[in-house]
C-alpha cells in the first residue's frame, strides 16, 4: 500500500515575524515527532494578510524563513510545503510565494500564486492583493517518494483548469494553503474542495491560517482533506492545532480505474 501521512497545521499568526516561524517550527517538530511524512502550513504564516504588509514583510529566496524552513524539513526529515510568504525579487516586485522542501532540507517546488484575490463582495469582504502582489505564470506539480503532488494557493484554486492540468501531469494530491475569509469561506469552502477532487480524483487539502477575530483579515480555519470520492476525510474547526491524516494513494488509483475521467475519451464540442 503506498500510504502517507500528511500533517495540517492551522497556526495563529502574529505581526512579529520571528514568533511566527517559532510557531510554525513548535508545530512542524510536533507533527514530525507524531510520523507525519509531509507537513503543510498556511498562506502568509509569516505576516497578517493585508496588502500594505507584504512588501514590508517580504525576503528574497535564500533569506531567513526559506532558510528556517530548510532547516524544519531537514532536522525532521520530513517534506515541508512552507504555506506562503511574501517573496521579493531583484526587480523589486513582490509574490505571494510557496516552498517545498525534501527530507534533506532541498528545495524541490516553488509556486508563485498565479490568480491574485482581488474581489469587492457587496455587503462581504473587499481585498485586493494586486495592490502590492505580482502574478505568477507557472503549473506547480512536484516529486516525492510517494508520487508527484500539486501546489496552488488559495484564489488560484477557483480556476478550474488549474487543478485538471495537475492531474494531468501526474498528481495525485493537490495541496492548498490558504486563507478564505468569513464572506467565501461558509459558502464556497467545503464545496469547491469537494468539487475539486471529484472532477480530478485527487486528494484535496486546503491549509489555513486558524480564526482570529480581532485580526485584520479573519480567516475562515476549517482546514480538511477531501477524497477522491469527494469525502471529507477531516475538517478542522477555527481554532490553532494541527491534525496528521494518512491518505491512501492506491486509492486514487483505483478511482480513476473505476472511473476514468483522465483518460476517457474528450469531444470537442466547440470546432
Amino acid at each position: 500500500m503506498n500510504k502517507i501521512k500528511v500533517a495540517l497545521i492551522q497556526m495563529h499568526v502574529e505581526e512579529d515575524k520571528d514568533k511566527n516561524l517559532q510557531t510554525a517550527r513548535k508545530f512542524v517538530n510536533k507533527a514530525a515527532n507524531d510520523g507525519c511524512d509531509l507537513a503543510i502550513l498556511p498562506e502568509m504564516f509569516t505576516t497578517p494578510y493585508k496588502t500594505s504588509n507584504f512588501p514590508l514583510y517580504a525576503e528574497f529566496e535564500g533569506e531567513k524563513s526559506f532558510i528556517e524552513l530548510s532547516n524544519m524539513a531537514r532536522e525532521n526529515n520530513i517534506y515541508l510545503v512552507g504555506g506562503s510568504i511574501p517573496e521579493k525579487d531583484l526587480n523589486n516586485l513582490v509574490y505571494n510565494t510557496s516552498y517545498v522542501f525534501d527530507r534533506s532540507g532541498e528545495k524541490i517546488g516553488k509556486h508563485r500564486k498565479v490568480h491574485l484575490f482581488d474581489i469587492d463582495v457587496k455587503g462581504g469582504q473587499a481585498f485586493k492583493e494586486s495592490d502590492t502582489l505580482t502574478p505568477g505564470d507557472n503549473i506547480t506539480v512536484f516529486n516525492t517518494e510517494f508520487g508527484k503532488i500539486g501546489l496552488c494557493i488559495c484564489f488560484d484554486f477557483r480556476f478550474p483548469e488549474l487543478g485538471r492540468l495537475m492531474a494531468q501531469d501526474g498528481a495525485k494530491i493537490i495541496i492548498v494553503p490558504a486563507a478564505f475569509n468569513m464572506t467565501t469561506g461558509p459558502a464556497h469552502w467545503d464545496l469547491m474542495f469537494r468539487s475539486r477532487a471529484v472532477d480530478n480524483q485527487v486528494y484535496t487539502i486546503g491549509c489555513a491560517p486558524s480564526r482570529d477575530v480581532d485580526s485584520c483579515y479573519i480567516s475562515y480555519g476549517n482546514s480538511l482533506v477531501v477524497s477522491p470520492w469527494g469525502d471529507i476525510l477531516y475538517k478542522m474547526d477555527e481554532k490553532e492545532g494541527y491534525k496528521i491524516i494518512e491518505l491512501d494513494l492506491d486509492y486514487v488509483d483505483k478511482i480513476r480505474k473505476e472511473l476514468p475521467l483522465l483518460s476517457a475519451r474528450r469531444v470537442d464540442l466547440y470546432k
